[in-house]
């Protein structure tokens, strides 16, 4: 059969071999039958020339010696005359073979890298893993789907609406497009075909979007990436290769130490695991599959490569222990080192450390797992099982009673700066601390917050800082020093010291930063600080000293003398002199 096509005046671009090239490696890259494209090919060849008439054949007898020259030099060929020829071949351009169309018992692991390099076009490295299947039922196709082991350029600067769908749509080996959400954001970095041919050719793209089908592929597809990823999470530890002895002269066995393995789900993990804790906040339906992935830092755990599961979390908790704590903060090395960590560490409680901005938004959409809740450390309601309930009802209400005059006073100094002041259950050698409302931000919140950089609504250094709980620990010296401190009638400021005053700001500036919080008025901060050193230092006035006058230096000043005795450069040997191996 032959079909010609007429083109529009305006579609002369089609009438061009790479744009043909193409089209038909786009839509008709893995179609069983070849396409061909007929190539135009000038080439060089040497021209014909024309046959010269025989000349009479001579009696036998009649050569003549004489006839024969005899050279030297051999004789030296004309280079032939070249002429152009138009030539017409055909190219199979669709060579790449459908292997999803395979048994994958037949497919060796090159094949499956080589075809994802195909569909990646380079964008992920190699593949990390992969699964091949065949779903059947009320809907049936087939499919490829690949885990990258890098992260693709788009993801890797969080430009997630730029991010390209990695699965083809094909019907019958005939693509249809390669731009369908058959995935959701958070697993748009998975690569791959899907095949049906359940699905119609001639239909449009957007009526073929909202298909029930599509809807069926792409629920299973969503089940077999989690559960690749769950594979992968789950695999055994691939075997060292034996190495080879060392040995030194003596004929010892050197022993070379060798580096610590990591799991190969650990290093796909810490360039992927933002995607998956990601999908725990949209995918409602697959949150508790994906959160037995995720993998964590923690107060227990030790090394770059070192990571617990919540599971692994909840498998180690204390017999008192109810829920999980959470510690979200900027950095391990600050979070350990934190105020919030002494009640845990005094109790060798385990504390999971959030790094990640995304945790903070995990955290709000995912309340619990495995029946434990999450519980920030930062936040106000932290308590422990592990102490006699009764016991700790007294010692509360005692130290309310104690301290009462002097959170009553700090309240009232403090006002709109801090919410409530209260007496700690938790701290341990730190003597106060701000810590966040339950149901409020956390001090990491807000910092993540005033780091937006399309803020709407917000003035220019308007400050948007969450107001903190002032928790004293009844306990410290600093604390029981200042409420001794305090006069018996603090209802009238001018009968209240400024070193009082300045020491329960200075508190309060300490406790803010122990939170996590910044200091809300720096201009006031250096004024309070500037009071303490003044003091410290016995200065009076901060007048500055007048401006030194020096004398003025004389520039005609005679330049030291140096005396050089007299020296014969004639009478030295510079050949019996060391030099120290060197050669001039």
């Amino acid at each position: 059969t032959e079909i010609t096509l007429h083109l529009k005046e305006d579609s002369d671009e089609y009438l061009s071999p790479h744009k043909l090239k193409e089209l038909i490696r786009h839509y008709s890259e893995f179609v069983t039958h070849p396409v061909s494209l007929r190539q135009i090919k000038t080439i060089q060849v040497p021209k014909e020339v024309p046959a010269t008439e025989d000349k009479e054949p001579k009696e036998d007898g009649d050569e003549d010696e004489d006839d024969i020259e005899i050279s030297d030099e051999e004789e030296v060929e004309a280079a032939p005359e070249m002429e152009e020829v138009t030539t017409y071949e055909y190219e199979q351009i669709n060579t790449d073979p459908a292997i999803w169309a395979r048994d994958k018992d037949s497919i060796a692991d090159e094949e499956y890298q080589e075809f994802f390099s195909v569909i990646s076009k380079g964008d992920g490295g190699e593949a990390e893993d992969w699964t091949h299947f065949n779903a059947e039922g009320n809907i049936n196709f087939k499919s490829i789907l690949y885990m990258p082991s890098e992260v693709p350029r788009a993801l890797q600067q969080g430009q997630l609406d730029e991010m390209k769908q990695g699965l083809r749509l094909y019907v019958r080996k005939v693509l249809i497009s390669d731009e369908f959400d058959l995935m959701p954001r958070y697993l748009s970095f998975v690569k791959g075909v899907v095949d049906s041919d359940d699905l119609p050719l001639n239909v449009n793209r957007e009526t073929l979007q909202e298909s029930k089908i599509i809807k069926i592929i792409k629920k299973k597809l969503v089940r077999k990436a989690i559960e690749l990823i769950r594979k992968m999470s789950k695999a055994e530890m691939p075997e060292d290769e034996p190495a080879e002895a060392e040995i030194d002269e003596v004929g010892n066995v050197i022993e070379v130490e060798t580096p610590k393995k990591v799991h190969p789900y650990i290093t796909w993990y810490k360039k992927f695991g933002l995607s998956i804790k990601m999908g725990c906040i949209e995918d409602s339906a697959n949150k508790d599959k994906l959160q037995k992935l995720l993998l964590f830092k923690s107060s227990k755990t030790d090394g770059e490569d070192n990571f617990i599961s919540l599971q692994e979390y909840v498998d180690r908790m204390k017999e008192w222990q109810k829920e999980i704590y959470v510690f979200p903060g900027e950095s391990i090395a600050t979070m350990k080192d934190s105020a919030f960590m002494d009640a845990f560490n005094d109790r060798d409680a385990e504390v999971i450390y959030l790094t990640d901005a995304v945790d903070e938004y995990f955290l709000q959409n995912v309340r619990e797992f495995d029946g434990k809740k999450f519980r920030d450390i930062t936040k106000d309601g932290v308590k422990f099982s592990d102490e006699d309930e009764d016991m700790a009802k007294r010692r509360a209400k005692v130290y309310s009673d104690t301290f009462k005059p002097l959170t009553k006073f700090l309240k009232k100094l403090y006002g709109s700066d801090v919410s409530r002041v209260s007496i700690s259950k938790r701290l341990g050698r730190a003597p106060a601390i701000v810590s966040s409302n339950e149901w409020g931000n956390s001090a990491n919140m807000d910092r993540i917050q005033r780091a937006q950089a399309f803020a709407h609504g917000v003035a220019p250094g308007e400050n948007t800082m969450p107001v903190g709980i002032m928790e004293l620990n009844p306990r410290h010296p600093f604390i029981i020093n200042l409420l001794e401190s305090l006069p018996e009638d603090t209802e009238e400021e001018d009968n209240i010291p400024q070193s009082v005053k300045d020491t329960a700001w200075i508190l309060l500036d300490m406790a803010t930063m122990s939170g996590g919080f910044p200091i809300r008025d720096p201009k006031k901060y250096t004024a309070r600080m500037t009071r303490v050193l003044k003091s410290n230092l016995g200065i009076e006035s901060l007048k500055l000293a007048d401006e030194i006058e020096p004398p003025e230096l004389d520039e005609d000043a005679d330049e030291p003398d140096f005396d050089m005795p007299d020296f014969d450069m004639d009478g030295i040997d510079l050949d019996s002199m060391d030099l120290g191996g060197s050669s001039f």
